[in-house]
């Protein structure tokens, strides 16, 4: 009888189990100090191995190898009977169809007898969270003093949903997602054992789309492993309704230059090529978050073919990362759209148009425009009499900024709401510490903010944060000429007024050289 592959290279012993080493480690050396424990709970993402750990441990429990090490062995008749399913002492319970508290009552009727033909009797409830809370209240007793034949194990993708008297009676066990190397590793053994013939890409490429589960992996392996035909990238991507790499690469620069039209026009391609809308968001999404990563220099850890890491790292030179989390919100949410949606390209047509226009916005708030210059009605000249001395030629103005005094405090004050509100397209937080300050005064070309506290003196001209130099940049960008700052702390007297705006202590300071302290 054939067997789907995930199932025919389902692990046999504990070292076949992959990614896993922090459960199966525990558990052998439990195995080996004969500290078996009467329940446990085994929570983690689908695919990663629960049910399959589930069944060793009943398999070691009851192994009948003479040494506790080689257990499961894998060739006695108990493994035997495990691996053919067929061990009466091993009861594998499914909680989303049989939830009720009459199926736990029975279980507890049950539980009483002896084994059959093992050791232990080994239960094994699956989806665990899906049992009423009747149910779990008749559990409940049962987990707390079970009888010492009896053993436990309870497997869930939920463990908040498990109320806590449960979870305090069991032994908890996290299953952790596979990385993409690891699953692509053991597509790369089942290839080879298999006689098939598929490209390591492509292998990659089923790897990422499992997004940590094994199992996934494995069943789209065996799918496209039903055609003679070599499992290539394009293949992968036609099964998986994916769209062409260097398409969504093409999308991103349209958002990066803001040509929405041309993007539309990438969808509909790929759209018509075979790709799924939903599936296409989701590329849209993991490349996005590879800028993210690479704008807050993160470009290590990502596990990416070294082309989307080349092209993400031109990218993050062309999305203004202010609107990066934005983006991905939006895609994210496209791609749940389309689920139900009467047209699931419509959703992620209107992502994009939003990401293009949020990109636009962005750019624009960058650049604040230098104001204009005050034009005043002239006076054509006389014409010159004769004989009548020249006048004076008139001395040239100033080139704006080019010295002190061509920044005042009114000036700056006049001013000011404006610049707030540019700061705030780039940045609420700087805006948010930036309200908390007072216009000191202007000397030269230098603006003196008085802060309440060092702490946020020291916040607002932190390097990395960057709340300083982004001020300055717009405090340039409006008056047209280079505009520094300078921080000083200025104390709140007794009449609520910062110390330094006191005319008698502001005096105090400048002529006497007093020094303002905390009261």
């Amino acid at each position: 009888m054939p067997f789907a592959l995930y199932r025919k290279w389902r692990p046999r012993r504990f070292e076949e189990v992959v990614g896993q080493e922090h459960v199966t480690r525990t558990l052998r050396n439990a195995l080996r100090l004969g500290r078996i424990a009467h329940a446990y709970l085994f929570a983690g993402p689908r695919g990663t191995g629960k049910t399959t750990t589930a069944r060793l441990l009943a398999k070691a429990v009851n192994c009948l190898a003479e040494s506790v090490e080689e257990r499961p062995c894998d060739r006695c008749r108990i493994c035997q009977a495990v691996n053919e399913g067929r061990l009466i002492d091993l009861i594998e319970i499914d909680a989303a169809s049989n939830r009720g508290i009459d199926e736990i009552r029975d279980l507890r009727e049950r539980v009483r007898f002896s084994p059959s033909e093992a050791r232990y009797k080994v239960y094994v409830i699956d989806e665990a969270h899906m049992l009423t809370t009747e149910a779990f209240n008749a559990l409940l007793k049962t987990l707390e003093e079970p009888p010492p034949h009896v053993i436990f194990v309870l497997a869930t993708t939920e463990p908040h949903r498990i109320p806590a008297t449960i979870l305090s009676r069991c032994q908890r066990f996290d299953f952790r997602r596979l990385s993409t190397a690891e699953i692509a590793g053991r597509l790369e053994e089942i290839v080879v054992a298999e006689g098939l013939r598929a490209e390591p890409e492509a292998l990659t490429w089923i790897a990422r789309q499992a997004t940590g589960s094994l199992r996934d992996a494995v069943t789209l392996l065996d799918q496209l492993a039903a055609d003679e035909e070599p499992i290539t990238v394009e293949r992968v991507q036609r099964a998986l309704g994916a769209g062409r790499w260097d398409l969504v690469s093409q999308m991103i620069e349209a958002l990066g230059e803001s040509e929405t039209a041309r993007g539309l026009m990438l969808i509909a391609r790929a759209v018509e090529e075979g790709a799924h809308p939903q599936q296409l968001a989701r590329q849209l999404v993991e490349h996005l978050r590879a800028v993210m990563w690479i704008q807050w220099g993160n470009a290590g850890t990502l596990d990416l073919p070294a082309e989307q890491i080349a092209a993400a790292q031109r990218h993050a030179q062309a999305l203004p990362p202010e609107v990066l989390p934005r983006l991905i919100r939006l895609f994210t949410a496209a791609a749940s759209d389309m689920r139900t949606a009467w047209q699931p390209q419509l959703a992620l047509e209107l992502a994009f148009v939003e990401a293009a226009l949020a990109c636009q916005q962005a750019r624009a708030a960058r650049t604040v425009p230098a104001p204009a210059p005050v034009l005043t009605p002239s006076v054509a000249p006389s014409p010159p009499v004769a004989g009548a001395p020249s006048p004076p030629p008139s001395p040239a103005a100033p080139a704006a900024g080019s010295g002190a005094g061509s920044l005042t405090l009114e000036a700056l004050r006049e001013r000011w709401a404006s610049i707030l509100k540019a700061v705030r397209a780039q940045s609420l937080p700087t805006e948010a510490l930036l309200k908390s300050c007072a216009l000191h005064s202007v000397e030269g070309n230098t603006v003196v903010l008085a802060w309440p506290s060092e702490l946020l003196r020291d916040k607002f001209q932190d390097p990395r944060a960057k709340a300083q130099a982004l001020v300055e940049d717009i405090l340039s960008h409006t008056f047209g000429f280079p505009v520094r700052i300078q921080n000083i702390v200025a104390r709140k007297t007794r009449r609520g007024r910062p110390a330094l705006e006191d005319p008698l202590i502001r005096r105090a300071v400048e002529d006497l050289g007093a020094q303002v302290e905390e009261e």
